[in-house]
């Protein structure tokens, strides 16, 4: 043997074998458990490394997000548009239709409200705010159908349209609030005029929680985990994910399938917008303040939830809860800590998703060479 290949009995081979029945609920919780736990470790050796306590820096976490009511009232406000988001991706998902853009379309819906609440100042509250979440809903569901049909007619990649069109949307957004839209009251800042107060959302007193829209979102779940479980057209979509070519054999139409989808999708991240510009802000103004980053954390919360439509409501409550915690330590250790201990809790998280099916495989020794 030469020397260099001894070094091979030193180097482990990692390989995933498929596990012949997948874990129960129990073990599936507990390996989620582990999952936080291991983050936690991780992001304790991130903070001593820069110079703060583990322990003081956690204790400021939970004090921040579930030791105060302000804590716990971020936690609702961030749920709502992570659950409404987060919703539509599942179905998505679920057809096997990457949508990587409920970030724009959250922004588009935010605009076709805004659209409304300028438009139409003189009338009443029960006018405006069908309207807006209509309109909302149709701008994004609209949004969203655009890959979709290049997906089924040209099989154009939706990971890279839905993810460039979020930037459309971005500057679509910054052309309007800098331009025709541009409020007149802002003394030159780009922003639009505030609502009239019957195009705002009820709130919570004492809190930006939009109730109606959290409404809306558990609503939703519950009724597309009906949809997915009870229904024909949630059965085609499953059975889309599964195989299209099975599908197509069994008569379900792969186009129709996608729009569906699609418009679901599209649709709920645009009330998703909705809910941000006329419950939170009360204008449009910069893309960042209205989509947060929401649309792409989504994408976690849909897989946290295992794909479950109803799952969804908890998922996207841990996720608002870690995304308030580290908000509550911003202010005592650097920021780049605090976004690298978020994404190592929601990075282990996802990570071992592929555990529920598989388990890892380590040997040692020098591989074998083929005859």
């Amino acid at each position: 043997m030469s020397p260099s290949a001894r070094w091979l009995w030193m180097i482990p081979r990692i390989s995933a074998q498929k596990r012949r029945e997948p874990l129960t609920p129990k073990q599936s919780f507990v390996l989620m458990l582990s999952a936080i736990a291991v983050g936690i470790i991780l992001g304790g050796l991130l903070f001593s490394l820069v110079g703060v306590s583990p322990l003081y820096a956690y204790g400021k976490i939970l004090q921040g997000s579930f030791g105060s009511p302000q804590g716990w009232k971020e936690i609702w406000r961030k749920c709502i548009p992570l659950m409404m988001a987060g919703v539509g991706l599942v179905i998505a998902f679920k057809a096997v239709f990457w949508n990587i853009g409920a970030e724009g379309q959250m922004l588009v819906g935010a605009i076709g409200a805004t659209w409304i609440a300028l438009s139409f100042k003189q009338a009443p509250a029960w006018v405006l705010l069908p309207s807006m979440f209509g309109c909302g809903f149709a701008l994004g569901a609209a949004f969203c159908v655009i890959p979709a049909i290049l997906r089924s007619r040209f099989n154009v990649n939706e990971v890279i349209t839905t993810l460039m069109l979020n930037y459309v949307a971005m500057q679509l957004v910054s052309y309007l609030i800098d331009g025709p839209w541009k409020g007149k009251t802002q003394h030159g800042y780009p922003y639009t005029d505030p609502f009239v107060e019957a195009a705002r959302i009820p709130r919570i007193p004492g809190t930006f929680i939009h109730y109606p829209t959290l409404i809306i979102g558990v609503v939703a779940c519950v009724l597309l985990y009906y949809f997915m479980k009870r229904t024909r057209a949630g059965y085609e979509i499953k059975v889309t994910g599964y195989s299209p070519r099975a599908a197509e054999y069994a008569g379900i139409s792969y186009v129709k399938t996608l729009l569906v989808v699609a418009l679901i999708s599209g649709g709920l991240a645009g009330i998703a917008g909705v809910g941000e510009v006329a419950g939170v802000h009360g204008r449009l103004m910069y893309p960042y303040y209205i989509s947060g980053g929401y649309g792409f954390t989504a994408i976690i919360v849909a897989w946290l939830a295992r794909l479950h439509p109803a799952g969804v409501i908890v998922s996207s409550i841990f996720v608002s809860a870690v995304l308030v915690g580290g908000d509550a330590m911003r202010l005592r250790v650097p920021l780049a800590s605090v976004n690298i201990f978020t994404g190592l809790i929601l990075l282990m998280l996802v990570s071992t998703e592929i555990l529920r099916t598989h388990y890892v495989k380590v040997t040692w020794g020098e591989p074998t060479r083929p005859s």
